[in-house]
């Protein structure tokens, strides 16, 4: 095993692949490069004498300056590096993409739930939907009723164990409680025998509605207008309290801009008008059941690759994302826009750094004119509060490498691959056109998800390096680790490893196809996500003012 990596010729680091002695001769390019410090896996070393004010570059681009004079073999920290990042301009050049060979896959189908309007869902789920958050308390007593009575119900895995705790404190055998260790049980999917073709019944609680601004409530509704429209959902039950901002009006003109022949079923029950808590609840309860009497007669049939749609997330960022799970979701990526399908990058502010080679991505002007339009504005708005996009990495990126937002951003960016940008969405617009899309959100992972999902994902693939346990009520989140190390330790989460690329046992292009492969069963039903399977239903609007 290699025991550093030079990502780009153009670089003056080089990246750790294991821990590093302090002392340590790294023979490099005809050089000798003695080792000053420890290094830890997945952090940077220079390969030459940096001085004060000098660039430091990764990924072939700038990522930081340096704070002070940084001697040769020196540890990159945040005591000796900055952020910095170039500055980007409109298109200044033509691309060229070379699609990877897809021969293997021209001919394989995947099978989904085609609805009316053309798009094909890898689940078939029914929404339950609040307005505003008055609504949320209504929405959990439907929940439990619908999954205790219809099978859906999570394992009750912890209940026994409080019962076992309770059973020996009042025995009065204190020693034991402090011993007892529980044994773990195997998670499930939880199907119902009542409506075999649903895959769920699905609540998207949130904090919204009312209260804040009206650009709020309308983005909302916007962004529920995409989930009841999404290919994953068969149709929704919407809970209003009835005075609130986010008025029905508005989401039904929402899913009409979506689709102007728009047919699912949406109920719609007013707590206002309808008076008693007992007859909204009981009235919602029985049209939900006879809809999904209905949504139950759907079945799964073959579909071809390019009905899918993958959002290309990460979370939980460390040293090894850029060079293994980013970039082997980016060819996953460029495998299926060259088979016609669709694929979402998305988390706007880890894209600080690499923005011009996206804008000369864009096949139109027009993409890139927009791209470039978000991007300004939305660096402005954060830094008129008093931030910025060098603010991004998180105390557990930076522990594990990722020292400033460029190094962060150009390695987040990776999960994009190497195909045209064939279109640029703003926050809640959904995806029209195959290939990659650009979607405005910010990088908080689960916003950004909830997000990807809204505009028209049915399979996300999320990788992490430092574990995030996130999933989304109505499309499978995939989970990929960046290093082996994570994958053993948190099985529970972990879907693929991609360590095998740090170790240098699988290219990017091998583990890219096998992800592929791995996709093609999830967007199936023939197997099940990690996060599906713990019922990991995050989901948070992103309220437009600053969240990175």
């Amino acid at each position: 095993m290699n025991v550093y990596l030079q990502i780009h010729p153009k670089d003056n680091v080089l990246v750790a692949l294991k821990d590093l002695p302090a002392g340590e001769e790294i023979a490099f390019n005809g050089d000798t490069i003695t080792l000053l410090n420890t290094i830890p896996a997945k952090h940077k070393f220079t390969i030459e004498a940096i001085a004060k004010g000098s660039p430091v570059v990764m990924y072939g681009v700038l990522v930081g300056k340096a704070l002070t004079d940084i001697h040769k073999g020196d540890l990159i920290t945040v005591n000796n590096l900055e952020h910095d990042a170039n500055a980007f301009h409109d298109k200044d050049a033509n691309y060229a993409w070379q699609a990877p060979d897809v021969t293997p896959w021209k001919d394989r189908t995947f099978m989904g739930y085609h609805r009316t309007d053309g798009q094909v869902g890898t689940r078939n789920f029914w929404l339950v939907i609040p307005m505003v958050f008055c609504e949320n308390r209504n929405v959990g007593v439907i929940k439990t009723a619908f999954e205790k009575g219809l099978g859906f119900a999570p394992a009750e895995t912890y209940n026994s164990q409080v019962e076992d705790l309770v059973s020996l404190y009042k025995s009065g055998n204190l020693d034991a409680v402090k011993t007892y260790e529980p044994h773990p049980t195997t998670h499930q999917i939880q199907r119902s025998s009542v409506f075999p073709n649903i895959d769920g019944i699905k609540f998207l609680t949130h904090e919204g509605g009312c209260g804040g601004t009206r650009q709020d409530s309308d983005a909302l509704c916007a962004l529920l207008a995409g989930y009841i429209h999404h290919s994953n959902v068969a149709g929704a039950t919407i809970l209003s309290l009835g005075c609130q901002h986010a008025q029905v009006s508005i989401l039904q003109a929402a899913t009409k801009k979506l689709n102007a022949q728009f047919d699912k079923p949406i109920l719609v029950f007013e707590q206002q008008k309808l008076g008693s808590e007992f007859n909204m609840l009981s009235t919602a309860i029985k049209e939900t059941f006879m809809a999904l009497v209905e949504a139950n007669k759907l079945e799964r049939k073959p579909a071809p690759l390019s009905k899918l749609v993958i959002g290309l997330e990460c979370g939980g960022s460390d040293g090894f994302s850029g060079i293994s799970a980013n970039p082997a979701i980016g060819h996953t990526s460029d495998l299926l826009v060259a088979l016609g399908g669709t694929t979402i990058l998305s988390e706007f502010p880890e894209l600080c750094g690499v923005e011009q080679e996206l804008i000369n991505r864009c096949e139109t002007e027009d993409n890139a004119d927009k791209f470039i339009r978000i991007m300004r504005a939305y660096e402005s708005q954060a830094e008129s509060v008093g931030s910025g996009f060098y603010m991004n990495p998180s105390p557990g990126n930076i522990k594990d490498g990722l020292i400033t937002d460029a190094i962060k951003s150009a390695g987040a960016a990776k999960k994009g691959g190497t195909s045209p940008v064939v279109d640029v969405l703003d926050y809640t617009e959904y995806v029209t056109k195959p290939g990659l899309n650009l979607l405005c959100t910010p990088g908080n992972d689960v916003e950004s998800t909830s997000a990807e999902v809204g505009s028209g994902a049915n399979v996300v693939l999320f990788t992490t390096g430092l574990g995030t346990p996130t999933g989304n009520p109505i499309a499978p989140v995939v989970k990929l680790s960046t290093n082996t190390k994570l994958a053993q330790k948190m099985p529970d989460i972990i879907d693929i490893d991609t360590g095998s690329i740090i170790s240098g046992e699988k290219s990017i292009a091998k583990m890219g196809e096998e992800i592929l492969d791995y996709v093609i069963e999830i967007a199936s039903g023939n197997v099940h996500a990690k996060a599906e399977i713990l019922q990991q239903d995050d989901f948070i609007p992103w309220k437009r003012g600053v969240s990175l």
